[in-house]
């Protein structure tokens, strides 16, 4: 069974967002794309400072089995990034939800958020996939 947090969102490309008691969003993978990929060995970032938009690329993960681009969920500015992913880019295969989120925004649009899956419609989507 997929862990599948009821508190995130989720867009069908299988990253997620969090809102954070600050009132900015983190951005990571689900369980799923991290299981998908396999043992994580490099992830790319973005800036601190870069704008991005929503569907934009924005970041790729490398793993023993392929390289996969990662689309920002919602709009914004980056204001953080997940600094220990350089060094253990495999905390994203242990942790995804926590240690190894990827990056913080501030949202530029916060009803972007309306468009995205809850945990629900995720683990329908996940399961329609796999059929």
């Amino acid at each position: 069974m997929q862990n599948i947090p009821h508190e995130l969102k989720y867009n069908e490309s299988h990253e997620w967002v969090r809102e954070n008691e600050d009132g900015t969003y983190s951005i990571g993978i689900s369980d799923h794309a991290q299981s998908l990929l396999g043992d994580i060995v490099y992830v790319e970032l973005p800036q601190i400072g870069d704008d991005i938009g929503a569907g934009q690329e924005c970041a790729m993960i490398e793993s023993v089995k392929a390289a996969s681009d990662i689309y920002a969920p919602v709009s914004g500015e980056v204001v953080a990034i997940n600094e220990n992913l350089e060094e253990s880019p495999e905390l994203i295969n242990s942790d995804p939800y926590h240690e190894g989120y990827l990056f913080t925004l501030n949202a530029a649009d916060s009803s972007e958020l309306d468009k995205l899956l809850d945990a629900d419609a995720y683990a329908t989507l996940i399961s329609e996939q796999e059929d």
